[in-house]
């Protein structure tokens, strides 16, 4: 389908050309001036035929009056626009004490200008194919018009059959590109795409180059007699070059057959519409702006060329503006699709352009139009080049954003050899490989929208990098983002290295893994720090500040914070080496600072504290003299155990040892490390014999093992009627001196019945 609309384009391109072919062919004369006979005198016979032409007298009439208003010697070679342009010049060369026109009435101005130059090449073309249709030919002239189109359109379908033949073989060979672009990994399918692309579009490219080579030899078959017929046909094959050179590229865009070989990211469907599109556009264009308006402007007149030219450019004008309204909707949706995937800026900039897209392309199409119509001779070139140069510039920032997300946008997979040396690098690099990509997609949309006003002409880049200072800003800008990336690699190779020697082994107590997970922070915290200075200092001199007075203050302040936080400098300090000498980590049961209490965060000055109550305890290390750590490596539980004296003592430990064995047993078995020591009487006391028994534990288990053995003490005593003393207090009433001691008199307090009771009873045992 698409085929057959671009045959339909070009089918009417061509009659176009013809028409141009049969004016020029039937008014030889009608360019509105009066050539000289070779002796220098006017040919009267070739006036006459001027002024009985409909068409050729309006020609005539407006550059008598152009030369009136100008002056101009030559005036068949101004357009319309041309010569209301320079009246105006005219005038205000003339005038001196004309007054500065407003902004407003040069606009009013213009548009005027603009419209009258529109009525009069519209009325031109009237005039010109109404003498053209109503002129009669010779049969000499008949037979001129038959030879032009007839090898006009040998010249035609020589080139285009030319091109369908040699597109044969060039086929097989985009099929085998299509098959190697689809085999291989994802992470390099976008590299071996467009290397495949880059083959195709130069065989493309060959073949069109063939094809215009062969027309060319054709024309030169067809013209050897006649040179000016040559001229018109190679207008064509220059066209013909042209137009297919940006169908090229076009296909190596939108690939409509060869999916794997279309670097833009659409489905087929899409792809094939937009390429459909395009490529009318770019053959109504191409062979109407490059054919048809230079042949009338050469051979009928300047004033119908433009109005010829403007005619193409409106139909062009229609065209693009039905489409986009057609498409307004269905873009608008993929747009916000597009986004949801998105954050951020990115998110939003793609919901606007959602909403603005149609406003801003009718926008182009219409100032197209509008600067084709004021500067028909400059206008096109300078658009079509700077929309190629876009186009051009936000495909390769496309393409470069697309490359970098499939090379470094999934994971990164280093050697065995490097992570065995250093098992956190891959994971950190991976860890910043989204922050990596959206600075370096932030860089290349700086860049393109610099040159794409670079393209327009908003600026000129090439003259302002020639300054001096354009030149130093690009160097800065290099040298500071090499510094930054510099900076960002020895941050990762310094943090890995850190996190690798103090990372725990898998074999490592959780004592070890608390102390590396401690020491690593206070390392990544001082790297960091000092990273960041070094980096801001270094960017700062390669601006252009001096940063010795910046050294210089900041080394006074640090005196000045010194002396004024003697403290805070003594906490740090301290702090460093109380980890460095591993006395405390996460977790531990320490006493330090008259607090004791479970380490739950130690800082690079102070350490939190949670005691038995609960109480969370925050001691400087500058108040800690002596850490006591209750948790490390191993724990006893001193027990003291007291019998009556009246007790055997062997028997006593020998039920000891009974609950030691039965402790062992139990749940706290795991927990006991060695056999159980008892060191014998440690003290005879007022009421008891003490007995020193001595447990060693797993770190931090004094506590619970000794629990336990308490308990099951207290049972085997129970059980082996050894009596556990209370605190005892012996009456000693005295004896006279029989030897016999007095009695001694209880009352024993309670009810009055008791009481009565025990008024009459026995006197107690003094002793």
């Amino acid at each position: 389908m698409s085929g057959i609309k671009g045959t339909g384009i070009r089918l009417i391109g061509v009659v176009t050309i013809i028409l141009c072919l049969l004016s020029t062919s039937a008014q030889p004369a009608t360019s509105g001036t009066v050539e000289p006979q070779a002796s220098g005198e006017p040919d009267y016979a070739a006036l006459a035929d001027v002024l009985e032409n409909e068409a050729s007298r309006q020609v005539l009439i407006r550059q008598l009056r152009s030369m009136q208003e100008t002056g101009d010697a030559a005036p068949n070679t101004l357009s319309a626009s041309e010569r209301q342009s320079g009246a105006g010049d005219h005038a205000t060369n003339t005038d001196t004490k004309t007054e500065h026109t407003s902004l407003a009435r040069h606009v009013a101005t213009s548009t005027a200008h603009v419209m009258t130059d529109l009525r009069d090449q519209f009325s031109t073309l009237t005039s010109a194919l109404d003498s053209l249709f109503s002129s009669t030919l010779t049969n000499r002239q008949l037979s001129e018009v038959i030879n032009t189109v007839a090898r006009f359109i040998g010249v035609v379908v020589a080139a285009f059959l030319l091109l369908l033949l040699l597109r044969v073989p060039a086929a097989r060979i985009f099929m085998r590109l299509d098959r190697k672009a689809a085999r291989g990994s994802d992470k390099l399918a976008m590299l071996r795409t467009i290397t495949a692309v880059f083959i195709a579009t130069i065989v493309d490219a060959m073949t069109v180059a063939l094809s215009y080579i062969g027309g060319c030899l054709v024309a030169n078959l067809l013209t050897t007699q006649s040179p000016l017929p040559g001229t018109r046909l190679l207008l064509f094959l220059n066209a013909f070059l042209i137009v297919e050179l940006f169908k090229v590229a076009l296909r190596m865009l939108f690939s409509t057959r060869y999916e794997h070989l279309r670097l833009m990211p659409l489905n087929a469907t899409q792809a094939q519409y937009t390429h459909r599109f395009l490529a009318n556009l770019a053959d109504w264009i191409g062979y109407g702006m490059l054919v048809a308006v230079p042949i009338v402007n050469a051979n009928v007149a300047p004033s119908l060329g433009n109005a010829v030219g403007t005619l193409v450019m409106l139909v062009a004008l229609f065209y693009a503006v039905s489409i986009v309204m057609k498409n307004r909707k269905s873009v608008h949706d993929r747009m916000i699709l597009a986004g949801e995937s998105r954050h951020g800026l990115g998110r939003l900039l793609l919901r606007i352009f959602g909403q603005l897209w149609h406003i801003l392309a009718m926008l182009y199409a219409v100032s197209v139009f509008g600067v084709t119509v004021l500067r028909p001779e400059t206008a096109l070139p300078y658009v079509a080049a700077a929309t190629f140069k876009t186009l051009v510039y936000i495909g390769l920032g496309t393409l470069l954003g697309v490359v970098l997300a499939q090379l470094i946008g999934k994971e990164i997979r280093l050697s065995e050899t490097l992570n065995t040396r250093l098992p956190n690098l891959q994971p950190r690099i991976n860890l910043y490989i989204p922050n990596i990509l959206k600075v370096a997609r932030a860089l290349i949309l700086t860049l393109v929208v610099i040159l794409v006003l670079d393209s327009w002409h908003f600026y000129s880049l090439a003259a302002w990098y020639a300054t001096p200072t354009g030149t130093r800003v690009v160097v800065t800008l290099i040298h500071i983002a090499l510094i930054l990336l510099a900076s960002a690699l020895i941050w990762i190779a310094l943090a890995s290295f850190v996190e690798t020697r103090l990372a725990p082994k898998e074999s490592a107590s959780p004592a070890a893994a608390a102390r590396s997970q401690t020491l690593m922070g206070l390392f990544h915290t001082a790297l960091a720090i000092v990273t960041l200075v070094f980096t801001v200092m270094i960017v700062l001199s390669e601006v252009g500040i001096d940063v010795a007075p910046l050294i210089a203050g900041a080394g006074v302040l640090g005196l000045a914070i010194g002396f004024g936080s003697q403290k805070l400098v003594q906490d740090v300090i301290t702090g460093i080496f109380i980890q460095l000498e591993n006395a405390m980590n996460t977790g531990d049961f320490v006493s330090a600072g008259g607090n004791s209490g479970t380490v739950e965060r130690v800082g690079i000055r102070s350490v939190a504290l949670r005691d038995l109550y609960g109480t969370y305890h925050i001691v400087p290390f500058s108040s800690v003299g002596a850490v006591s750590n209750f948790t490390r490596e191993f724990g006893n539980h001193v027990g003291e155990y007291r019998i009556a004296y009246r007790e055997d003592i062997d028997e006593a430990i020998k039920y000891l040892e009974a609950a030691f064995d039965e402790l062992r047993a139990g749940e706290f078995g795991s927990e006991v490390l060695d056999t159980v020591t008892i060191a014998g009487v440690s003290a005879l006391a007022d009421n008891s014999v003490d007995i020193r028994v001595v447990i060693k534990t797993s770190p931090g288990m004094q506590w619970a093992v000794g629990r336990a053995y308490n308990r099951l003490v207290k049972i085997h005593f129970d059980r082996a009627g050894i009596e556990i003393p209370v605190p005892q207090t012996m009456l000693y009433f005295g004896q006279n001196k029989d030897g016999d001691a007095p009695p001694a008199r209880i009352q024993m307090l309670g009810d009055a019945s008791d009481t009565a009771s025990h008024k009459s009873g026995p006197a107690a045992p003094s002793g």
